[in-house]
Protein backbone atom coordinates (compact mmCIF):
# COMPACT_ATOMS: atom_id res chain seq x y z
CA UNK A 1 0.00 0.00 0.00
CA UNK A 2 1.39 3.37 -1.26
CA UNK A 3 2.52 5.58 1.72
CA UNK A 4 0.75 8.72 1.49
CA UNK A 5 2.82 11.64 1.28
CA UNK A 6 3.20 13.66 4.96
CA UNK A 7 0.48 16.96 4.89
CA UNK A 8 2.98 19.90 6.05
CA UNK A 9 2.16 20.89 9.62
CA UNK A 10 -0.46 23.87 10.03
CA UNK A 11 1.34 26.34 10.99
CA UNK A 12 0.08 27.45 14.48
CA UNK A 13 -1.64 31.57 14.80
CA UNK A 14 0.30 33.78 16.36
CA UNK A 15 -0.61 34.23 19.80
CA UNK A 16 -2.62 37.38 20.05
CA UNK A 17 -1.73 40.03 22.01
CA UNK A 18 -3.79 41.62 24.20
CA UNK A 19 -5.91 44.53 23.40
CA UNK A 20 -3.51 47.31 23.90
CA UNK A 21 -4.06 51.04 23.70
CA UNK A 22 -2.78 53.19 20.45
CA UNK A 23 0.66 54.83 20.92
CA UNK A 24 0.15 58.08 22.75
CA UNK A 25 0.59 60.72 20.07
CA UNK A 26 3.64 63.15 20.81
CA UNK A 27 2.97 66.55 22.44
CA UNK A 28 4.25 69.28 20.39
CA UNK A 29 4.94 72.00 22.66
CA UNK A 30 5.40 75.65 21.41
CA UNK A 31 4.33 79.00 20.10
CA UNK A 32 1.64 79.33 16.86
CA UNK A 33 1.87 82.06 15.19
CA UNK A 34 -1.13 83.70 13.54
CA UNK A 35 -1.87 87.38 11.63
CA UNK A 36 -3.81 90.04 13.11
CA UNK A 37 -7.20 90.90 12.03
CA UNK A 38 -8.27 87.89 11.11
CA UNK A 39 -9.39 84.39 11.38
CA UNK A 40 -6.73 81.00 11.16
CA UNK A 41 -7.55 77.79 12.46
CA UNK A 42 -5.00 76.10 14.24
CA UNK A 43 -4.83 72.33 14.53
CA UNK A 44 -5.18 71.04 17.82
CA UNK A 45 -3.48 67.12 17.13
CA UNK A 46 -0.25 68.70 15.45
CA UNK A 47 -0.08 71.48 18.15
CA UNK A 48 -1.59 69.99 21.32
CA UNK A 49 -0.64 66.28 20.90
CA UNK A 50 -3.40 63.54 21.83
CA UNK A 51 -3.16 59.96 23.88
CA UNK A 52 -5.54 57.05 24.01
CA UNK A 53 -7.35 55.40 21.38
CA UNK A 54 -9.00 58.48 19.87
CA UNK A 55 -6.18 60.52 20.01
CA UNK A 56 -8.19 63.22 18.22
CA UNK A 57 -11.06 63.74 21.11
CA UNK A 58 -7.97 63.60 23.35
CA UNK A 59 -6.79 66.56 21.27
CA UNK A 60 -10.28 68.22 20.98
CA UNK A 61 -10.24 68.19 25.21
CA UNK A 62 -7.28 69.45 25.49
CA UNK A 63 -8.05 72.00 22.91
CA UNK A 64 -11.26 73.11 25.21
CA UNK A 65 -8.82 73.32 28.74
CA UNK A 66 -6.07 75.46 26.93
CA UNK A 67 -8.79 77.60 26.07
CA UNK A 68 -10.76 78.06 29.02
CA UNK A 69 -7.12 77.95 30.95
CA UNK A 70 -5.86 81.15 29.20
CA UNK A 71 -9.33 82.85 28.61
CA UNK A 72 -7.56 86.08 30.22
CA UNK A 73 -4.47 85.61 28.37
CA UNK A 74 -6.35 85.77 24.81
CA UNK A 75 -8.76 88.41 26.32
CA UNK A 76 -5.89 90.96 26.88
CA UNK A 77 -4.40 90.21 23.73
CA UNK A 78 -7.34 90.43 22.00
CA UNK A 79 -7.55 87.10 20.99
CA UNK A 80 -11.05 84.56 20.90
CA UNK A 81 -10.41 81.01 20.36
CA UNK A 82 -13.84 78.60 19.14
CA UNK A 83 -12.93 74.79 19.43
CA UNK A 84 -14.70 73.19 16.04
CA UNK A 85 -13.67 70.30 13.57
CA UNK A 86 -12.55 70.65 10.14
CA UNK A 87 -12.99 68.04 7.50
CA UNK A 88 -13.00 65.65 10.92
CA UNK A 89 -9.66 67.30 11.88
CA UNK A 90 -10.58 68.98 15.58
CA UNK A 91 -8.43 72.40 16.12
CA UNK A 92 -8.87 76.31 17.18
CA UNK A 93 -10.54 78.80 14.82
CA UNK A 94 -8.58 81.75 16.17
CA UNK A 95 -9.77 85.03 15.74
CA UNK A 96 -7.25 88.10 16.21
CA UNK A 97 -7.94 91.61 17.07
CA UNK A 98 -5.28 94.80 15.84
CA UNK A 99 -3.14 93.60 18.97
CA UNK A 100 -0.22 91.64 18.12
CA UNK A 101 2.23 90.53 20.62
CA UNK A 102 3.46 87.19 22.27
CA UNK A 103 1.93 85.83 25.37
CA UNK A 104 2.05 81.87 27.50
CA UNK A 105 -0.20 79.66 27.17
CA UNK A 106 -0.82 77.31 30.11
CA UNK A 107 -0.27 73.66 29.14
CA UNK A 108 -3.86 71.70 29.58
CA UNK A 109 -1.99 68.53 30.98
CA UNK A 110 0.75 69.94 32.91
CA UNK A 111 -0.55 72.95 34.11
CA UNK A 112 2.86 75.05 33.10
CA UNK A 113 3.58 77.88 30.40
CA UNK A 114 4.38 75.21 27.65
CA UNK A 115 2.75 77.02 24.97
CA UNK A 116 2.73 80.23 23.40
CA UNK A 117 1.19 82.38 20.69
CA UNK A 118 2.16 84.91 18.73
CA UNK A 119 0.13 87.04 16.55
CA UNK A 120 2.27 89.15 13.72
CA UNK A 121 1.15 92.13 11.96
CA UNK A 122 -0.74 91.00 8.53
CA UNK A 123 1.87 92.83 6.48
CA UNK A 124 5.63 91.98 6.60
CA UNK A 125 8.23 92.68 9.72
CA UNK A 126 10.36 94.33 7.24
CA UNK A 127 7.23 97.52 6.70
CA UNK A 128 6.80 97.04 10.69
CA UNK A 129 9.88 98.42 10.99
CA UNK A 130 10.35 100.82 8.16
CA UNK A 131 7.05 102.61 9.80
CA UNK A 132 8.61 101.87 14.00
CA UNK A 133 11.60 103.78 12.63
CA UNK A 134 9.39 106.61 10.34
CA UNK A 135 7.32 107.64 13.43
CA UNK A 136 10.69 108.24 15.44
CA UNK A 137 10.19 105.20 17.80
CA UNK A 138 6.80 106.80 19.27
CA UNK A 139 5.41 103.87 19.82
CA UNK A 140 6.80 100.75 20.76
CA UNK A 141 6.12 97.30 22.13
CA UNK A 142 4.89 96.89 25.94
CA UNK A 143 6.56 94.29 27.64
CA UNK A 144 4.27 92.13 29.83
CA UNK A 145 4.51 90.49 33.57
CA UNK A 146 4.36 87.64 32.42
CA UNK A 147 6.17 83.58 32.62
CA UNK A 148 8.76 83.36 29.65
CA UNK A 149 7.47 81.79 26.53
CA UNK A 150 8.73 78.38 25.54
CA UNK A 151 9.94 79.02 22.40
CA UNK A 152 9.57 80.60 19.17
CA UNK A 153 9.24 80.22 15.38
CA UNK A 154 11.75 82.83 14.49
CA UNK A 155 9.24 85.09 13.32
CA UNK A 156 9.97 88.36 15.03
CA UNK A 157 12.95 90.27 14.11
CA UNK A 158 15.80 90.55 16.80
CA UNK A 159 15.71 94.51 16.15
CA UNK A 160 12.17 95.01 17.83
CA UNK A 161 13.89 93.77 21.24
CA UNK A 162 16.44 96.52 20.50
CA UNK A 163 13.89 99.51 20.12
CA UNK A 164 12.20 98.46 23.30
CA UNK A 165 15.43 98.51 25.46
CA UNK A 166 17.12 101.93 23.39
CA UNK A 167 14.25 103.64 24.34
CA UNK A 168 13.88 102.46 27.68
CA UNK A 169 17.56 103.38 28.54
CA UNK A 170 17.19 106.80 26.69
CA UNK A 171 14.47 107.84 28.74
CA UNK A 172 16.42 106.86 32.06
CA UNK A 173 19.53 108.72 30.76
CA UNK A 174 17.48 111.65 30.23
CA UNK A 175 16.27 111.16 34.04
CA UNK A 176 19.76 110.42 35.62
CA UNK A 177 20.21 113.44 38.21
CA UNK A 178 23.53 113.73 39.90
CA UNK A 179 24.15 112.85 43.30
CA UNK A 180 26.45 113.29 46.04
CA UNK A 181 29.57 111.10 46.41
CA UNK A 182 32.12 111.69 48.94
CA UNK A 183 35.26 112.00 47.42
CA UNK A 184 39.05 112.41 48.34
CA UNK A 185 41.41 115.19 46.67
CA UNK A 186 44.00 117.41 47.49
CA UNK A 187 43.37 120.90 46.99
CA UNK A 188 44.65 124.37 47.23
CA UNK A 189 41.09 125.41 48.86
CA UNK A 190 40.56 123.62 51.38
CA UNK A 191 37.26 121.82 51.81
CA UNK A 192 35.23 119.45 53.98
CA UNK A 193 36.82 117.69 56.37
CA UNK A 194 41.12 118.12 55.90
CA UNK A 195 43.24 115.49 57.10
CA UNK A 196 46.27 117.40 59.11
CA UNK A 197 48.29 114.71 59.94
CA UNK A 198 48.41 113.69 56.02
CA UNK A 199 49.18 116.90 55.05
CA UNK A 200 51.64 117.26 57.68
CA UNK A 201 53.79 114.38 57.30
CA UNK A 202 53.37 113.79 53.74
CA UNK A 203 52.41 116.85 52.12
CA UNK A 204 53.77 120.20 54.11
CA UNK A 205 57.06 118.10 55.28
CA UNK A 206 57.97 117.75 51.64
CA UNK A 207 57.62 121.14 50.19
CA UNK A 208 54.05 120.41 49.41
CA UNK A 209 52.08 122.97 51.34
CA UNK A 210 49.65 124.07 48.78
CA UNK A 211 48.61 120.12 48.50
CA UNK A 212 45.57 119.80 51.04
CA UNK A 213 44.22 116.79 51.72
CA UNK A 214 40.49 116.23 51.88
CA UNK A 215 37.29 114.37 52.17
CA UNK A 216 34.35 116.34 50.64
CA UNK A 217 30.77 115.54 49.11
CA UNK A 218 30.76 116.17 45.29
CA UNK A 219 27.44 116.09 43.40
CA UNK A 220 28.80 113.71 40.46
CA UNK A 221 26.78 111.47 38.09
CA UNK A 222 26.27 107.79 38.68
CA UNK A 223 29.41 106.41 37.13
CA UNK A 224 28.34 102.88 37.73
CA UNK A 225 25.12 103.36 36.10
CA UNK A 226 26.28 105.30 33.39
CA UNK A 227 28.93 102.55 32.60
CA UNK A 228 26.35 99.53 32.47
CA UNK A 229 23.95 102.33 30.11
CA UNK A 230 26.85 101.98 27.85
CA UNK A 231 27.73 98.32 27.82
CA UNK A 232 24.24 97.59 27.20
CA UNK A 233 24.37 99.89 24.49
CA UNK A 234 27.55 98.44 22.67
CA UNK A 235 25.90 95.39 22.92
CA UNK A 236 23.15 95.87 21.12
CA UNK A 237 24.81 98.16 18.54
CA UNK A 238 26.95 95.21 18.20
CA UNK A 239 23.49 92.62 17.86
CA UNK A 240 22.37 95.58 15.23
CA UNK A 241 25.63 95.24 12.74
CA UNK A 242 24.50 92.28 11.66
CA UNK A 243 20.52 92.57 10.96
CA UNK A 244 21.29 96.22 8.58
CA UNK A 245 19.34 94.38 6.11
CA UNK A 246 16.61 94.53 7.79
CA UNK A 247 16.70 98.49 5.89
CA UNK A 248 15.53 101.59 7.55
CA UNK A 249 15.04 100.53 11.05
CA UNK A 250 18.32 99.27 11.68
CA UNK A 251 19.95 102.36 10.38
CA UNK A 252 18.01 104.33 12.53
CA UNK A 253 18.54 102.23 15.58
CA UNK A 254 22.49 102.35 14.96
CA UNK A 255 22.10 105.99 14.91
CA UNK A 256 20.44 106.01 17.50
CA UNK A 257 23.19 104.13 19.39
CA UNK A 258 25.84 106.45 18.27
CA UNK A 259 23.50 109.31 20.05
CA UNK A 260 23.69 107.39 23.24
CA UNK A 261 27.39 106.32 23.21
CA UNK A 262 28.31 109.85 22.85
CA UNK A 263 26.28 111.05 25.41
CA UNK A 264 28.31 108.60 27.50
CA UNK A 265 31.91 108.91 26.32
CA UNK A 266 34.12 109.13 29.48
CA UNK A 267 32.34 106.51 31.56
CA UNK A 268 33.96 102.98 30.62
CA UNK A 269 31.76 100.28 29.24
CA UNK A 270 30.97 97.57 32.35
CA UNK A 271 28.84 94.85 32.69
CA UNK A 272 26.80 95.11 36.13
CA UNK A 273 27.48 92.76 38.77
CA UNK A 274 24.07 91.18 40.39
CA UNK A 275 24.99 92.76 43.77
CA UNK A 276 25.39 95.74 42.14
CA UNK A 277 21.66 95.12 40.19
CA UNK A 278 20.17 94.28 43.09
CA UNK A 279 20.94 97.66 45.15
CA UNK A 280 19.92 99.66 41.94
CA UNK A 281 16.28 97.89 42.16
CA UNK A 282 16.50 98.08 46.24
CA UNK A 283 16.33 102.48 45.54
CA UNK A 284 13.85 104.56 47.42
CA UNK A 285 10.87 105.83 45.30
CA UNK A 286 12.04 104.28 42.43
CA UNK A 287 10.55 106.17 39.12
CA UNK A 288 8.97 104.44 36.35
CA UNK A 289 11.43 105.22 34.07
CA UNK A 290 14.45 104.56 36.28
CA UNK A 291 12.25 100.79 36.76
CA UNK A 292 11.84 100.05 33.15
CA UNK A 293 15.20 101.07 32.78
CA UNK A 294 16.83 98.86 35.17
CA UNK A 295 14.74 95.58 33.20
CA UNK A 296 16.11 96.70 30.01
CA UNK A 297 19.31 96.34 31.75
CA UNK A 298 18.58 93.08 33.43
CA UNK A 299 17.25 91.84 30.03
CA UNK A 300 20.56 92.08 27.83
CA UNK A 301 22.96 91.09 30.91
CA UNK A 302 20.25 87.78 30.92
CA UNK A 303 20.34 87.56 27.56
CA UNK A 304 16.68 87.26 27.29
CA UNK A 305 14.14 88.31 24.28
CA UNK A 306 11.45 88.81 22.53
CA UNK A 307 9.39 86.05 21.79
CA UNK A 308 10.32 85.23 17.94
CA UNK A 309 14.06 86.37 18.73
CA UNK A 310 14.96 82.39 18.97
CA UNK A 311 14.34 78.86 20.49
CA UNK A 312 14.99 79.81 23.57
CA UNK A 313 12.66 81.45 25.79
CA UNK A 314 11.08 84.76 25.29
CA UNK A 315 9.47 87.80 27.03
CA UNK A 316 5.78 88.26 26.60
CA UNK A 317 4.98 92.02 24.68
CA UNK A 318 2.22 93.48 23.01
CA UNK A 319 1.32 96.68 20.87
CA UNK A 320 -2.03 97.90 19.74
CA UNK A 321 -1.67 98.44 16.07
CA UNK A 322 -4.69 100.99 15.69
CA UNK A 323 -1.89 102.94 18.01
CA UNK A 324 0.63 102.08 15.77
CA UNK A 325 -0.97 102.49 12.30
CA UNK A 326 -1.76 106.50 14.38
CA UNK A 327 1.37 107.19 15.16
CA UNK A 328 2.04 106.02 11.58
CA UNK A 329 0.08 108.63 10.07
CA UNK A 330 0.88 111.53 12.54
CA UNK A 331 4.53 111.43 11.40
CA UNK A 332 3.08 111.35 7.63
CA UNK A 333 0.92 113.92 8.60
CA UNK A 334 3.85 116.39 10.24
CA UNK A 335 5.89 116.53 7.39
CA UNK A 336 2.58 117.54 5.60
CA UNK A 337 2.27 119.97 7.47
CA UNK A 338 5.42 121.34 7.80
CA UNK A 339 5.12 122.05 4.20
CA UNK A 340 2.21 123.71 3.33
CA UNK A 341 2.17 126.06 7.05
CA UNK A 342 -0.47 124.32 9.01
CA UNK A 343 -0.13 123.62 12.61
CA UNK A 344 -0.74 120.11 13.82
CA UNK A 345 -2.30 119.18 17.01
CA UNK A 346 -2.60 115.47 17.87
CA UNK A 347 -4.93 113.18 20.13
CA UNK A 348 -1.89 110.76 21.13
CA UNK A 349 -0.90 114.15 23.24
CA UNK A 350 -4.25 115.32 25.00
CA UNK A 351 -4.50 117.91 21.87
CA UNK A 352 -7.34 117.89 20.47
CA UNK A 353 -9.84 116.75 23.04
CA UNK A 354 -13.44 118.98 22.96
CA UNK A 355 -15.49 118.41 25.79
CA UNK A 356 -19.31 117.99 25.73
CA UNK A 357 -21.66 119.85 27.97
CA UNK A 358 -24.11 117.50 29.05
CA UNK A 359 -27.55 118.41 30.82
CA UNK A 360 -27.68 117.46 33.19
CA UNK A 361 -24.07 116.56 33.53
CA UNK A 362 -24.96 112.99 35.52
CA UNK A 363 -27.33 111.79 32.58
CA UNK A 364 -24.46 112.09 30.11
CA UNK A 365 -22.28 109.18 28.42
CA UNK A 366 -19.09 110.17 26.31
CA UNK A 367 -17.90 113.26 28.30
CA UNK A 368 -15.70 114.44 25.16
CA UNK A 369 -14.66 113.81 21.23
CA UNK A 370 -11.21 113.50 20.38
CA UNK A 371 -9.95 113.66 16.57
CA UNK A 372 -6.63 111.37 16.22
CA UNK A 373 -5.43 114.49 14.27
CA UNK A 374 -6.11 118.03 13.19
CA UNK A 375 -4.09 120.22 11.19
CA UNK A 376 -4.70 123.70 11.14
CA UNK A 377 -4.47 126.86 8.58
CA UNK A 378 -6.25 130.58 8.65
CA UNK A 379 -8.21 128.90 5.31
CA UNK A 380 -9.04 125.55 6.19
CA UNK A 381 -9.06 122.72 8.91
CA UNK A 382 -8.20 118.84 8.70
CA UNK A 383 -9.26 116.57 10.37
CA UNK A 384 -7.62 112.92 9.93
CA UNK A 385 -9.11 110.19 12.02
CA UNK A 386 -7.06 106.77 11.43
CA UNK A 387 -8.37 103.35 10.91
CA UNK A 388 -6.80 100.37 10.92
CA UNK A 389 -9.09 98.28 8.88
CA UNK A 390 -8.91 96.82 5.23
CA UNK A 391 -11.94 99.24 4.16
CA UNK A 392 -9.88 101.03 1.56
CA UNK A 393 -8.70 98.21 0.05
CA UNK A 394 -11.60 95.94 0.03
CA UNK A 395 -14.05 99.12 -1.13
CA UNK A 396 -11.34 99.47 -3.81
CA UNK A 397 -11.08 95.39 -5.14
CA UNK A 398 -15.41 94.86 -4.18
CA UNK A 399 -17.04 98.38 -5.37
CA UNK A 400 -19.24 99.60 -2.93
CA UNK A 401 -22.25 97.69 -4.58
CA UNK A 402 -20.24 94.13 -3.82
CA UNK A 403 -19.16 94.96 -0.35
CA UNK A 404 -20.86 92.71 2.55
CA UNK A 405 -23.02 94.06 4.46
CA UNK A 406 -20.52 94.25 7.66
CA UNK A 407 -18.36 96.21 6.07
CA UNK A 408 -21.02 98.49 4.98
CA UNK A 409 -22.16 99.18 8.81
CA UNK A 410 -18.52 99.76 9.95
CA UNK A 411 -17.71 102.17 7.05
CA UNK A 412 -21.06 104.38 7.69
CA UNK A 413 -20.11 104.18 11.46
CA UNK A 414 -16.40 105.63 10.50
CA UNK A 415 -18.23 108.23 7.82
CA UNK A 416 -20.37 109.54 10.88
CA UNK A 417 -17.82 109.75 13.55
CA UNK A 418 -15.77 111.74 10.85
CA UNK A 419 -18.69 114.34 9.79
CA UNK A 420 -19.11 114.52 13.94
CA UNK A 421 -15.72 115.77 13.89
CA UNK A 422 -16.19 118.15 11.20
CA UNK A 423 -18.60 119.97 13.11
CA UNK A 424 -16.14 120.98 16.32
CA UNK A 425 -14.31 123.81 13.96
CA UNK A 426 -15.64 127.01 12.20
CA UNK A 427 -13.37 127.38 9.43
CA UNK A 428 -14.13 128.63 5.73
CA UNK A 429 -13.17 125.09 4.89
CA UNK A 430 -13.29 121.38 6.83
CA UNK A 431 -12.36 118.62 5.91
CA UNK A 432 -12.88 114.96 7.46
CA UNK A 433 -10.70 112.36 6.18
CA UNK A 434 -11.04 108.88 7.19
CA UNK A 435 -7.49 107.37 6.46
CA UNK A 436 -7.18 103.55 5.71
CA UNK A 437 -3.98 101.30 5.59
CA UNK A 438 -3.32 99.93 2.51
CA UNK A 439 -0.55 97.40 1.86
CA UNK A 440 2.15 98.64 -0.29
CA UNK A 441 1.19 96.72 -3.99
CA UNK A 442 -2.12 97.93 -3.60
CA UNK A 443 -0.85 101.57 -2.40
CA UNK A 444 1.28 101.25 -5.53
CA UNK A 445 -1.85 100.15 -7.81
CA UNK A 446 -4.19 103.39 -6.12
CA UNK A 447 -1.56 105.67 -7.33
CA UNK A 448 -1.11 104.78 -10.79
CA UNK A 449 -4.97 104.85 -10.77
CA UNK A 450 -4.85 108.44 -8.67
CA UNK A 451 -6.95 106.87 -6.40
CA UNK A 452 -4.82 107.37 -3.42
CA UNK A 453 -7.63 110.02 -1.80
CA UNK A 454 -11.62 110.12 -2.76
CA UNK A 455 -13.59 113.05 -1.73
CA UNK A 456 -17.33 114.53 -1.74
CA UNK A 457 -18.64 117.40 -0.60
CA UNK A 458 -21.26 117.83 2.12
CA UNK A 459 -24.05 120.87 2.20
CA UNK A 460 -23.02 122.46 5.76
CA UNK A 461 -25.06 126.06 5.60
CA UNK A 462 -22.13 128.48 4.68
CA UNK A 463 -19.26 126.29 5.40
CA UNK A 464 -17.63 124.29 2.66
CA UNK A 465 -17.40 120.94 3.86
CA UNK A 466 -15.59 118.13 2.40
CA UNK A 467 -15.48 114.06 3.34
CA UNK A 468 -12.42 112.00 2.38
CA UNK A 469 -11.45 108.78 2.20
CA UNK A 470 -7.40 108.28 2.04
CA UNK A 471 -5.50 105.52 1.37
CA UNK A 472 -1.75 105.13 3.41
CA UNK A 473 0.80 102.46 2.47
CA UNK A 474 2.43 100.49 5.10
CA UNK A 475 5.39 100.83 4.48
CA UNK A 476 8.30 103.68 5.63
CA UNK A 477 7.61 105.86 2.35
CA UNK A 478 6.07 108.84 4.51
CA UNK A 479 7.20 111.41 1.23
CA UNK A 480 4.55 109.71 -1.25
CA UNK A 481 1.60 109.75 1.25
CA UNK A 482 2.55 113.17 2.91
CA UNK A 483 2.58 114.68 -0.71
CA UNK A 484 -0.60 113.38 -1.00
CA UNK A 485 -1.72 114.70 1.91
CA UNK A 486 -0.77 118.36 0.76
CA UNK A 487 -2.86 117.92 -2.02
CA UNK A 488 -5.98 117.47 0.04
CA UNK A 489 -4.90 120.31 2.46
CA UNK A 490 -4.25 122.92 -0.71
CA UNK A 491 -6.83 121.75 -3.06
CA UNK A 492 -10.73 122.43 -2.47
CA UNK A 493 -12.74 119.60 -3.69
Amino acid sequence: MPTRPKRAPTPKAPKRAPDRPARSARVVAGTRSVPDSSERFVPALDWLGGDGSDPRSSAERRAEKLVSANAGLLRDLGVTADVTRRHGEPGLVVHTSTRIGAVPLLSPITGRPDFGLVVEPRFTWSSAGDMLAGTGFRVVPDLLPLPDLPQSERRVPPWVLSSVVLMRLRSLLDSLQRRFAVTSADLRAPRGQVDWERYATTRFALGRALDVPCRFPDLRDDEELRSAIQWVVRRHRDALLGQRSAGLVVRRLLAMCDVLLARLSGSAPRMPAAQQRQGWSRRAVAPRVFREGLQAIDWTVDERGLAGLSDLAGLAWRMDMEVFFEAWVEAVAEDAARRVGARLRAGRRHETRVPLDWAPPSAGSQRSLVPDLVMEREDVVVVLDAKYKRHAEEIERLGWANADEVLREHHRNDVLQALAYSTLFDAPRVVACLVYPASPSAWQGLVARGRTITRAKVRSGARNVELALMAVPLSGDRDAAGVALERLVVDAA
